[in-house]
């Protein structure tokens, strides 16, 4: 089923990485906001970051966003009020990053170097944060150099089901589409991304569809099936 595929585009979230997204109404953003030396008062700091998340939440499963979804600096900028000095923006959109961000299990930076071994290895990632926090995170983990290209939606405003990520790491690795499979947990945004762009995909995390190549109950499931 595999034979022709030499590159694995892979989703991040609920793929390799758990524990993302940790916002709700009554959390308290600021006690991560006052660590990184802001000023802003609690009520300010929380309103601003939830306003923030329902700004991008409500835009990002509308088809009209796909192309030109905004960064966290204009959501952060159109729901407040108040005048943020560009340091205050910077500790907000990190503080934002720190509940965006999930971690990635051991087994599954032990998967991702299975998978390196037998395939080129690149990600297609949605995220409203600035790349730079994940980076970090990948640097710091030792697994930034089994990637081999990347697309962060928060470079570009693309974001998933719109094939044009995909086609962004496709041109970048210089490979033909038939070479290349998806894999990803959602079957909206990972397979019907790679529908769009001519790709085929595998489901993980449990998400069935019959679109997709095969399903598999997690990351770890499918690299035994493949390596």
């Amino acid at each position: 089923m595999y034979s022709t595929k030499t590159t694995l585009l892979l989703d991040m979230n609920s793929t390799f990485m758990f524990g993302e997204d940790r916002f709700s109404v009554d959390g308290d953003y600021s006690l991560i906001y006052q660590e990184m030396g802001g000023s802003l008062s609690r009520q300010v700091v929380n309103k601003i970051i939830r306003s923030a998340y329902s700004y991008l939440d409500e835009r990002y499963p509308d088809l009209n966003y796909r192309h030109d979804f905004p960064s966290l600096a204009k959501a952060i900028t159109c729901v407040t009020e108040y005048e943020l000095t560009e340091q205050e923006l910077e500790n907000i959109i990190a503080t934002f990053a720190y509940h965006e961000i999930g971690n990635i299990p051991d087994e599954y930076i032990d998967a991702l170097y299975e998978l390196h071994k037998k395939f080129q290895l690149a990600v297609v990632i949605d995220i409203w944060a600035p790349k730079k926090y994940w980076l970090d995170l990948f640097e710091k983990l030792e697994i930034s150099g089994l990637f081999s290209a990347s697309s962060f939606s928060s470079d570009h405003g693309m974001v998933k089901p719109s094939p044009k990520p995909f086609e962004l790491v496709i041109d970048r690795l210089g490979i033909t589409k038939n070479e290349a499979l998806v894999v990803g947990d959602s079957v909206r945004r990972d397979l019907g991304g790679a529908r769009s762009a001519g790709i085929d995909c595998v489901l993980v995390g449990g998400s069935k569809d019959l679109n997709a190549l095969e399903s598999y109950e997690n990351l770890l499931e499918f690299c035994k099936a493949v390596c």
